[in-house]
């Protein structure tokens, strides 16, 4: 077995590495692992968490080796070292949450259980769907519209001298609504066409995005299914209360969406969706855990368990428990 934990010097507010290497190191022994058996190393430009994944996949499977990653990040190290390690079936990869958003693990646990290091080791590997769209893999959410919108005005103000992310995150929420909201989508979710007056849309393989708005608070991320929620064009008064209860997952409750987010929301399952705007405006901006740009059309497709992750124990232990007692259902 091979370890490799790749950080990111540039994610979040801080730099974690100063700290995070000798932790690694400790835990490591901890765990009885062998010191030439753990490699660290750090990210230096965009895309190199993929090669440096996609390199020590390929030289562990030329040794007949397990490889287990974890990237210290945000969601976009995790995800750049998913696609790296895509096709390799020996190669595992986990997150340690330093990143800005960090949204990935709430699907299956909490900050704490994932900062844990000693947890982390002791953990195990389960397999997910992923989702890939023309943004890219996704593992969690690909969304488009307002929700998007501002997080591509985010980098703009955050250049402003002194404006740091919250500010920047409020400027560009308070330039989206000074726009014009909404944009008309035409929808085709697994061969069913819907054309709406939208504010925003989430396709969705884990349950949370955008720093913890729980698009889908059941979602299921090895179901085989992408949970589809659309929220419909309303005016500016309304918007606060959507996104309160949008962010608290106070829409869908048992399966289904309640009576009072009905009226605004709508739901789906799917396996495939493309949508695309038809109002004359432009490119609608997107985003794949966490991503933005703009696009002329979003495809996304899920690829059921294609994805290898790792899991801190209590979170890997809780996810093998769902899954046994989903199948106990089926079988009932």
């Amino acid at each position: 077995m091979r370890y490799l934990f790749i950080l990111n010097p540039a994610a979040g507010k801080q730099d974690c590495t100063v700290q995070l290497i000798p932790q690694l190191q400790q835990a490591a022994v901890r765990a009885g692992i062998p010191v030439d058996a753990v490699t660290t190393c750090k990210t230096e430009y965009a895309g190199h968490a993929k090669a440096l994944a996609r390199a020590a996949a390929e030289e562990a499977a030329k040794a007949g080796e397990q490889l287990h990653i974890w990237t210290a990040g945000g969601d976009g190290t995790l995800v750049e070292a998913l696609t790296g390690v895509q096709g390799f079936a020996n190669a595992a990869v986990g997150c340690l949450p330093y990143g800005s958003g960090n949204d990935f693990l709430r699907t299956y646990g909490t900050r704490e259980e994932f900062t844990d290091l000693d947890a982390q080791l002791a953990g195990g590997e389960v397999t997910i769907d992923t989702m890939q769209t023309n943004l890219g893999l996704s593992a969690t959410i690909c969304a488009a519209g307002l929700d998007a919108q501002v997080a591509y005005g985010i980098p703009k103000f955050r250049r402003i001298p002194l404006c740091g992310g919250e500010m920047a995150y409020a400027l560009s929420i308070v330039e989206q609504l000074c726009g014009q909201i909404g944009r008309k989508i035409e929808y085709d979710i697994d061969g069913e066409k819907l054309t709406v007056d939208c504010l925003m849309c989430a396709i969705c393989n884990g349950k949370a995005y955008g720093g913890g708005f729980l698009a889908a608070p059941e979602a299921v991320p090895d179901d085989g299914w992408m949970d589809v929620v659309i929220i419909r064009k309303v005016g500016r008064l309304t918007i606060a209360k959507l996104l309160g209860m949008y962010k608290r997952g106070g829409h869908f409750v048992h399966g289904q969406l309640t009576e009072q987010a009905k009226p605004y929301f709508i739901y789906r399952r799917a396996k495939q969706v493309t949508l695309r705007p038809v109002d004359g405006r432009g490119p609608i901006v997107a985003t794949a855990d966490g991503e933005c740009a703009p696009c002329d059309r979003v495809e996304i497709a899920l690829h059921p368990q294609s994805a290898r992750i790792l899991l801190p124990k209590a979170a890997y232990e809780r996810f093998c428990a769902q899954r046994e007692n989903a199948a106990s259902a089926v079988t009932r």
